[in-house]
């Protein structure tokens, strides 16, 4: 019964929670609920580093308790993270972080932001990250999300206090909202954005604490409290029959990417704010205590309130159409307001409304989900009122034709209407705004300044529909999206684009030639029109030799691909670069990949990305053959095995057995496979016995949050949350004489060179003394790590465990990480023994 509510919940209680593009449904609860919101005249701007970083307790109890206009400015995408759910890392995990963010908000009410920072990884300390993030633009769009939002209050996630003692991220989040919320009223800082957006003074500043950031409950419950305000935010809501806490974790929920599942929970719930600069609410249980938040607060609102709380009181929940009436005087009256701001908020809010209340459904549907410039698609346009209140629909505008209709729109009376659609030639194709330029390493390259703090590139598409209600001209905007039905799924939107006429990729994003022969490498080349013809050739460095030169294509139909085959030869010698494919037609030149990122939880969407591998003529040597894998959270570790040379087998958790087990040269269990996977805890024993009878067994990270076991390996090791975040740290060799450095190959200096984003994180700390420590390195001004790489002799063969970041390095190509990885595979093939 609980998973049907939660289903129920999800299909019809939402706090405008939307699948992908499907249009809103809300139902009269929802609606009294956003008549409330429409009712108060202040906002709240939660702010920290990344996707995850947000309290969707407090972001919930602020939207939907308090009312308040809510948003979360979170400083990154999260593109730096660990990707629970699929392959995607980099610039694609920050696309999935970026929707989940949104579907968050979605439900528990919020709005989201962002500034144009990279997530480059870990950071130990602020000045570590300012370092590589440009100060002055970071600052510079948190001082314009203050300006466009206009909060009355500023909550930070972290403390900008305790530099060092949490990611460098965290605490300067925190750091930049201090200081933008002394600068945000001065003129004279980022003059620039005063074109489209005005100064403004937030009238409160404060530190979402909690026992963490004491050291212990008790130490929290001995402090001084007097500057800080408690809220219970576990409040029940009977109208949707949620707790405020419930539908909190069914947003953190969302950050799927991350395995921050969360189960909800019910009853009283303390949550702690501590004022940083500002006044002290007189009332502290009330954070609005002395700002003004009704319709008063602006010239001309007295009146419009005098409708609105007339209409939250009287509203009718078994006919919402009944405040229509009233609705469109206020509707009006917020017309003629002053102050732009709220005229905007509140006409965009009450639409939705008036909307709501009379059933009114308006869509757009295109034939395809995807257009080239140039083509013309076909439009299918429904419009119905399922009130009894008079409206007449005037026209709509596809935004290149308005269509005059004057129309009556009956009761119940559904109207449907073919366009068409012609893409401008010069229409820029779709995909996320800050990834069409190349940026830094800690920051993202924006050319259009209006774009900077969006969530996601603004859609282009729209019908506009102009009616007339209650006598009153009235228009409501709906994107184009594209809807079919999936025999299991059934009713399934996505957004409508536009594509390229070509895109290409090469499958293998790390192509490794370990020998002097040739490999064909397939193109794969994408149509995104009917009867594409061109040629496709590749850019590639000097020292290699690619055959042939071009090859012809000729792709029938829209959407299907044709893959042609280069030959690629490398030099003799180890050496590295990238290939590129060129697609020409018509004298154009496509150089991009089209990739599509279709996961349930959030919208489908398509991403543009240069299309590039890379190629490395690697010096290796292996022992061994067969390799089997045990999946964690998802690498691309196996593939980058096959790349150089070996037999790569997945093994289901369920089937790990002695049987099956005794067919591999060595076994290798993916990052955090056990935080991730339950199985895995009764399989240990088996796979202890495969290490006693001469098997080689690679551990990969995991952190020591959510183990499904302690006992990780045959000997005791504990993991802690040591790191090396510099990827440059010297690595030093504890025992340069270890088979581990030299067989099959002779790992040097060098091998450490190229490395990115990290050399590894979450080494253990602690182990037993059957364990050689091979390697030693730290970030600056820390003590040594020397737990990155660990070697166990276990009866006849060997455990390894291992922090090094190699699920990083094999998609980045770096060699040295390649030639490490079969040293490690390579243990206990060699006739040198082990410690020598």
């Amino acid at each position: 019964m609980h998973k049907l509510l939660l289903a129920l919940f999800f299909t019809s209680f939402s706090l405008h929670f939307i699948n992908a593009q499907q249009p809103q449904k809300p139902t009269a609860s929802e609606i009294h609920q956003d008549i409330k919101k429409l009712n108060f005249l202040g906002s709240v701007l939660y702010l920290a580093a990344h996707p995850d970083d947000e309290n969707t307790r407090l972001i919930s109890y602020m939207a939907n308790n308090v009312h308040a206009r809510t948003a979360y400015l979170s400083l990154t995408r999260g593109d730096g993270g660990q990707n629970l759910i699929g392959p995607e890392i980099r610039e694609l995990l920050g696309v999935i972080r970026t929707q989940e963010l949104l579907t968050a908000r979605a439900i528990d009410g919020g709005e989201q932001r962002f500034t144009r920072a990279n997530d480059f990884g870990y950071s130990k300390h602020p000045d570590e990250t300012l370092a590589i993030w440009n100060k002055d633009q970071v600052l510079s769009d948190v001082v314009l999300a203050i300006r466009q939002f206009k909060p009355d209050i500023i909550i930070n996630r972290f403390d900008h206090r305790s530099p060092g003692t949490t990611h460098g991220h965290h605490t300067t989040s925190a750091m930049l909202s201090v200081e933008a919320f002394d600068i945000t009223n001065d003129s004279s800082k980022f003059p620039e954005q005063l074109q489209t957006t005005s100064v403004w003074q937030p009238k409160r500043l404060f530190f979402n604490t909690s026992w963490w950031f004491y050291g212990s409950q008790e130490k929290f419950d001995k402090a001084d409290k007097s500057n800080l305000l408690a809220f219970d935010i576990g409040t029940y809501y009977p109208t949707i029959g949620l707790s405020n806490t419930e539908i909190a974790s069914l947003s953190r929920s969302q950050h799927k990417s991350q395995g921050f599942g969360n189960t909800g929970t019910r009853g009283t719930q303390q949550e702690y704010v501590e004022l940083l600069k500002g006044d002290m609410p007189a009332d502290k249980t009330n954070i609005f205590d002395g700002i003004n938040t009704t319709w008063s607060r602006v010239k001309g609102g007295q009146a419009i309130g005098d409708i609105l709380y007339q209409v939250e009181e009287n509203f009718d929940f078994t006919n919402p159409s009944a405040s229509i009436p009233e609705l469109m005087k206020a509707y009006k009256l917020i017309q003629s307001l002053e102050d732009n701001h709220w005229k905007t908020l509140k006409s965009k809010e009450i639409k939705n409304i008036i909307a709501a209340c009379s059933g009114l459904y308006l869509e757009a549907v295109a034939e395809t989900n995807h257009a080239t410039p140039g083509e013309t698609i076909n439009l299918n346009i429904e419009a119905i009122n399922r009130s009894p209140i008079n409206m007449t629909l005037k026209q709509y505008n596809t935004g290149i034709v308005a269509v005059s209709k004057n129309m009556t729109l009956g009761n119940n009376t559904n109207l449907t209407f073919q366009e068409t659609l012609k893409i401008s030639n010069s229409q820029n194709v779709t995909t996320p705004y800050w990834l069409t330029e190349k940026g830094s390493l800690g920051m993202y390259r924006v050319e259009n300044p209006a774009l900077i703090g969006k969530p996601e590139t603004p859609r282009i598409f729209n019908v506009t529909f102009d009616l007339i209600i209650e006598n009153t001209p009235i228009s409501f905007t709906k994107p184009i999206v594209y809807k079919t039905n999936d025999p299991v799924k059934g009713e399934v939107y996505k957004p409508f684009e536009i594509i390229p006429e070509a895109s290409a990729k090469i499958t293998e994003k790390v192509i490794i030639f370990e020998n002097n022969n040739s490999k064909d490498i397939p193109v794969v080349v994408k149509a995104g029109r009917d009867n594409l013809q061109g040629t496709v050739t590749l850019a590639y460095p000097n020292e290699w030799n690619i055959s042939p030169k071009n090859q012809d294509i000729h792709i029938a139909n829209k959407g299907e691909t044709q893959t042609v085959i280069f030959t690629v030869t490398p030099p003799k010698n180890q050496n590295e670069g990238l290939i590129s494919p060129i697609v020409t037609v018509n004298g154009k030149s496509y150089t991009k990949e089209l990739i599509d990122i279709d996961y349930d939880h959030i919208p489908f969407q398509t991403v543009l990305l240069p299309s590039e591998s890379k190629i490395v003529r690697l010096d290796i040597k292996k022992m061994g053959q067969n390799i089997g894998y045990i999946e964690g959270a998802g690498d691309v570790v196996p593939e980058s095995l096959q790349q150089i040379g070996y037999n790569v087998t997945t093994i289901a958790p369920e089937n790990i057995s002695s049987e099956t087990l005794s067919h591999f040269d060595a076994i290798v269990v993916g990052i955090r496979a056990y935080n991730t996977v339950e199985t895995l805890k009764f399989k240990q024993q088996i796979l202890f016995d495969y290490i006693k009878k001469g098997g080689t067994m690679v551990v990969q990270y995991n952190t020591s949050h959510r183990l499904k076991t302690k006992q990780l390996a045959p000997y005791d090791l504990e993991l802690s949350r040591d790191r090396v975040t510099d990827e440059f740290a010297d690595v030093k060799f504890l025992n340069p004489k270890h088979p581990v450095l030299n067989y099959p190959n002779k790992i040097t200096e060098t091998d450490f060179e190229g490395w990115t984003q990290e050399r590894g994180l979450y080494f253990p700390h602690k182990w037993d003394k059957a364990f050689t420590p091979i390697l030693s390195m730290h970030d600056k001004g820390e003590s040594a790590k020397k737990g990155s790489l660990l070697i166990a002799q276990y009866g006849d063969g060997y455990y390894i465990y291992t922090g090094l970041s190699f699920f990083r390095e094999f998609p980045a190509g770096v060699s040295g990480a390649y030639r490490l990885f079969a040293n490690m595979l390579s243990i206990g093939k060699t006739t040198q023994p082990l410690n020598d």
